[in-house]
């Protein structure tokens, strides 16, 4: 799937969480532009970026021609 069709919209909600959690602004860049796409439910959808000590998973929905991230996990990076 090729996001640049999209319109990314990020919501605040996602930083605020990142920060809360020492997830760096350029970690979530990465994740959105270079990570592993996995589509659940309807319109749900996760990036995950598996990198050597962290994972880092944002997840959103796609409606329409907008992808919406709304939070941002941390995973174990195996």
């Amino acid at each position: 799937m090729d996001i640049s069709n999209y319109d990314i919209q990020i919501k605040r909600h996602v930083f605020v969480q990142a920060m809360a959690r020492g997830i760096y602004p350029d970690l979530i860049e990465d994740a959105l532009q270079k990570g592993k796409i996995e589509k659940f439910g309807k319109h749900g959808v996760k990036f995950i970026s598996k990198g050597s000590k962290r994972t880092v998973v944002c997840v959103g929905q796609i409606v329409g021609t907008r992808i919406t991230i709304f939070t941002v996990e941390e995973g174990g990076g195996k």
